[in-house]
């Protein structure tokens, strides 16, 4: 089952993020979380679960013409799903509802950042249509 993010979610989004970067970021989703379920915007964040329990969740956000982009565009920001529930076709879940949510309100463009060498990320966001985008994303690191 996809339903939409709750505050209530918070430890178990943590939970899961902890067990799959190997640290506690409660901080960062505790604001991540507050953003996404309160902004009046359109919500677009979303948990699964998967026979009652909390199985992964997708934080993500409307933008409208941020980085000199013209359409509409959505963002995913964190995508998790319980490591134990890995090939049980959760992440699958999300996207789908997702792209169901975003196509009823006239979205046409998902984006969103990997590293480079999070390969199993690459591969399942590729498998699900993903491709490279054609802009180039820069950085500056401050000494």
């Amino acid at each position: 089952m996809v339903r939409d993010l709750a505050p209530a979610d918070l430890e178990s989004v943590v939970r899961i993020d902890a067990r799959a970067s190997g640290r506690r970021r409660r901080e960062y989703y505790e604001r991540k979380l507050a953003e996404v379920t309160r902004d009046t915007g359109i919500r677009i964040s979303l948990a699964a679960e998967c026979g009652g329990t909390f199985a992964g969740f997708l934080l993500g956000r409307l933008y409208y013409g941020e980085f000199g982009l013209p359409e509409p565009t959505a963002i995913i920001d964190s995508i998790g799903v319980d490591p134990d529930l890995r090939g049980k076709s959760v992440g699958r879940a999300l996207l789908a509802q997702l792209e169901t949510n975003l196509r009823a309100i006239g979205i046409d463009t998902i984006r969103t950042e990997v590293e480079w060498n999070h390969l199993d990320l690459l591969g399942f966001l590729g498998a699900h249509g993903f491709a490279p985008a054609p802009v180039l994303c820069l950085a500056k690191k401050l000494g």
